[in-house]
């Protein structure tokens, strides 16, 4: 008699199975398994298969949840939006709303191939001309993003760019205060100058929102294959992408190690000249960046101690979160000499 496969953590195989039967009939032909995506900090991630086809399937973490941090289906509709537009996103199947099938929202989507570069030694090893190349592409990639008309993906009311800084700034407070445990005094001290010098955004854009190297796939050929992790996605600024990804190209290593990125391979563009190419393909200049790459250290310092948070409680699956705690006093010092201030 065959063996059942084992349930992993958030995800029940047996209501999975009869939820898919429903709603794609056939799609399903053999025993159903899971595994669970390792890397990602956030959201969880796991590949089904019924020994010949692949999905990818997605929901929130377990335990302990801030309100609008994991939204499934914001990250399902702006996918489902892009489909057919010149930024790679998988081919979306099934929404869930609901929270009797796992216990949460969750939605499906196709199994797209390509590598999440997270390690610098292992991208290093294409050498100094692809890595190089695949970096501009990426800004490629998000240029794109940026140009694309929201209304006319459907996406017009997808957010509310007016006030969109402020709201953010005061979002992620409201996130760090929620995740809480300990006095955090440079992470507080960051977010007052935050605060002080607000600058004046550009014209709206469709916003990523945790634009980064190891949030897209990477075909065998150095194309962009998908951009994933849409969780954080809006309308609003789209410095505060520009931002972000340079924050990850500075901190990465810092702190011993514990904000590793693959962008510190050889050949990989330095942070200026992203922000060069990026002004280049879009006619955006990155005034105040400053602020934006301080702002997105805040931010990771919020979702940081989220993370830290759910690993007291004993609500992580999989390795590396023991360090997560050490990330926010790195980060608020990494944005307080950004702005200059120590």
């Amino acid at each position: 008699m065959p063996q059942t496969p084992a349930d992993p953590p958030g995800l029940d195989l047996g209501r999975l199975r009869a939820h898919l039967d429903r709603e794609l009939p056939g799609a399903v032909q053999g025993p159903l398994r899971a595994d669970l995506i390792e890397g990602g900090r956030s959201n969880l991630t796991y590949i089904l298969t019924d020994g010949a086809a692949r999905w990818v399937l997605r929901r929130p973490p377990l335990g302990h949840v801030l309100a609008t941090a994991h939204d499934m289906g914001r990250e399902h509709r702006v996918m489902t939006a892009l489909r057919d537009t010149g930024v790679p996103v998988p081919r979306t199947l099934l929404l869930d709303p609901a929270t009797d099938v796992l216990g949460a929202p969750w939605y499906l989507m196709e199994y797209v191939s390509g590598t999440a570069h997270r390690d610098a030694a292992t991208l290093a090893a294409l050498g100094e001309q692809r890595v190089q190349a695949l970096g501009r592409r990426l800004v490629d990639t998000l240029a794109d993003l940026h140009r694309i008309d929201p209304a006319e993906v459907g996406l017009a009311d997808f957010g509310h760019p007016e006030g969109y800084l402020e709201r953010q700034l005061r979002r992620w407070s409201t996130q760090l205060a929620a995740s809480r445990s300990r006095e955090l005094p440079e992470v507080d001290r960051l977010h007052a100058l935050l605060a002080e010098r607000l600058p004046a955004s550009p014209a709206p854009a469709l916003v990523h929102g945790d634009y980064r190297l190891d949030n897209v796939l990477v075909g065998e050929d150095d194309a962009i294959t998908a951009v994933l992790d849409w969780e954080m996605s809006t309308l609003g600024d789209p410095l505060t992408d520009v931002g972000l990804l340079v924050m990850y190209a500075e901190v990465a290593g810092i702190g011993g190690g514990i904000i590793p990125s693959a962008m510190t391979a050889p050949g990989f563009p330095r942070p200026d000249e992203l922000v060069s190419y990026y002004a280049e393909l879009t006619g955006r200049q990155a005034a105040d960046l400053d602020w934006y790459v301080a702002f997105a250290a805040f931010k990771l310092a919020a979702v940081a101690e989220g993370i830290h948070y759910r690993y007291q409680q004993g609500c992580t699956l999989g390795a590396g979160f023991e360090r997560a705690g050490e990330m926010a006093p790195i980060l608020a010092r990494y944005g307080l000499a950004t702005l200059k201030e120590n």
